[in-house]
């Protein structure tokens, strides 16, 4: 029974690890890909969400 307490904390903390690394990984990946998308039709359905979040488009 010992073993199995000893384990679980590793066992939590690689997996919230791994979710921190995905999560940041996807908020960086849908900054940059609506912050400096070329297509027009993504640069509209971005562009006024980049205004109101400050990030610079033109």
């Amino acid at each position: 029974m010992s073993t199995l307490i000893k384990q679980a904390p590793v066992a939590a903390s690689s997996q919230r690890l791994v979710a921190i690394l995905a999560a940041a990984t996807f908020g960086i990946a849908l900054v940059f890909i609506s912050g400096f998308a070329s297509p027009e039709t993504l640069h509209n359905a971005a562009h006024d969400w980049r205004h109101s979040h400050n990030f610079p488009c033109h």
